[in-house]
């Protein structure tokens, strides 16, 4: 099976956000929707759905879902989920805010680390706390160094997707430590892998923030959303996996809709894996599960199921288009730094050297009609920096690519 994009022309029929926001004579790169078609399998129980005008209230009674993900987590990540510790609610962000609602008193801490998707900046103070910076260790000045150009930058990515690259990001674990300690924060809100590097966390740094948040009587929300489409040559570890410690203190949140492009259909999961946290999790109001999106729910079922063989295809072409970005940087814009994501669609581009100042997103928009994610709005470690979308086609990436590279000679 191969997927690949759909013509320009078929997407800009597409009403979402991706295609509407700009006029069309802008490459729009910037939120997270694939340009992919939709799996088959699940275009096909959506129709079926409708059809049958399965349209109502999803409910709480027993659905396909959690043993769907159970099995698919299984096979995938080695991780044995109990489906009667999955629930469902609407999306991502109100499983995160649910579950800080009940885990934390009213103004305690937050930890989110920076360079960081913007909603956790809010999240947080949505669920009555407030946002504690940890900022992730950036790589060192020898590791940029290394890959300013071609084969050793893509050399360099892989090799810290293996573990053997110092210059990687990390987690500040120290910082984590000394938070937690003095009672700044309370809780830890992790992205794995996080957006917007494509950073898949290792098993070890994951368990040691599992003994910290332990040894400090905290807790953890861990948003999994993009661990489907982590990369062939990288390894996802649950953070509930890691030790007896982070089953009891964390609640993972999980949706197919990054992976399969279901956004718009609005369901997620609440994942526990220990009698705390799943006590905590049943006893959110009714209504946080009832607002379940069923086409949604019926959506997610199938993704799991029955569309694996469509989601192996989609990451063989992003893989494709994050070995192609590499070249394309390398070859027009020789100055911009950038590690290949081991996971995701998402790249993390430090543009600086263009001199296009702290928000470079808005000039490429400007000169060279190309949207992009505004590199500030994940921290103050984003100016400079921009978020490319690369779930698209080689010719659309190429092109974007070498309008920047345009708009910088001129």
């Amino acid at each position: 099976m191969d997927v690949h994009a759909e013509p320009l022309e078929t997407l800009r029929t597409r009403t979402s956000e991706k295609w509407t926001a700009y006029s069309p004579d802008v490459l729009p790169l910037f939120v997270a929707e694939m340009d992919y078609p939709l799996a088959g399998p699940i275009a096909d129980a959506l129709v079926a759905a409708v059809r049958r005008s399965d349209t109502g209230y999803a409910g709480t009674a027993p659905s396909p879902l959690a043993p769907a993900f159970a099995a698919f987590a299984a096979d995938r990540w080695g991780w044995q989920v109990d489906a009667d510790q999955v629930s469902t609610t609407t999306d991502v962000s109100v499983v995160i805010v649910e579950s800080l609602r009940r885990m934390i008193e009213p103004g305690d801490g937050v930890i989110v680390m920076p360079p960081i998707y913007p909603p956790f900046f809010d999240l947080p103070v949505e669920a009555g706390g407030r946002v504690v910076e940890v900022p992730l260790i950036a790589p060192d000045a020898a590791g940029r160094d290394a890959r300013d150009a071609g084969d050793a930058a893509g050399r360099g990515a892989r090799d810290a997707r293996n573990g053997g690259d110092t210059a990687a990001w990390t987690m500040d674990l120290d910082g984590i430590d000394r938070a937690l300690a003095s009672g700044q924060a309370r809780a830890v809100l992790l992205c794995n892998p996080h957006n917007p590097l494509g950073l898949v966390h290792t098993a070890e740094q994951l368990a040691t923030l599992a003994e910290i948040v332990d040894r400090h009587g905290a807790v953890v929300v861990s948003d999994e959303i993009h661990a489907p489409l982590t990369h062939s040559d990288a390894v996802f570890t649950p953070y509930l996996t890691v030790s007896d410690a982070a089953s009891d203190h964390a609640i993972a949140a999980h949706s197919a809709s990054k992976a399969w492009n279901l956004a718009g259909l609005k369901c997620a999961m609440f994942v526990t894996a220990g009698d705390r946290m799943a006590r905590l999790v049943a006893g959110l109001p009714e209504e946080v599960r009832f607002r379940t999106s069923l086409i949604g729910r019926i959506a997610n079922a199938v993704a799991f199921s029955d569309g694996r063989g469509w989601l192996d295809a989609a990451l063989g072409s992003i893989q494709d288009n994050r070995r192609l970005l590499t070249r394309l940087l390398a070859e027009h814009i020789p100055g911009a730094e950038y590690r290949e994501p081991a996971a995701s669609y998402l790249a993390w581009i430090d543009l600086r050297a263009l001199g296009w100042g702290d928000d470079p997103a808005a000039v490429a928009l400007d000169r060279a009609h190309v949207a992009l994610s505004n590199g500030p709005a994940f921290g103050t470690e984003g100016r400079g920096f921009v978020r490319l979308n690369f779930a698209c086609s080689p010719e659309v990436l190429t092109e974007a690519i070498t309008r920047i590279a345009a708009a910088r000679r001129n």
